[in-house]
């Protein structure tokens, strides 16, 4: 039974775009482990910017950052 956790900053992800994520890593765990899909189980995560951090800062002070200097 695989099972993938998937863990993305929440902002705007559609619906459909969460349905093609898990549809294209369901067809992948068949296609190279041969695995079920019936019994595989994809998560999707969706955390707050400001509880994902990376480059020394939160993600929404990176953001913010990045789009100043642009």
């Amino acid at each position: 039974m695989p099972y993938v956790n998937v863990r993305i900053t929440k902002d705007g992800v559609t619906v459909e775009q969460k349905r093609k994520l898990v549809e294209q890593i369901t067809r992948t765990l068949v296609e190279v482990l041969d695995k079920s899909p019936e019994h595989t189980h994809i998560v999707i995560d969706e955390v707050e910017p400001q509880n994902w951090g990376f480059a020394g800062m939160l993600t929404d002070e990176f953001r913010r950052i990045s789009r100043a200097v642009k």
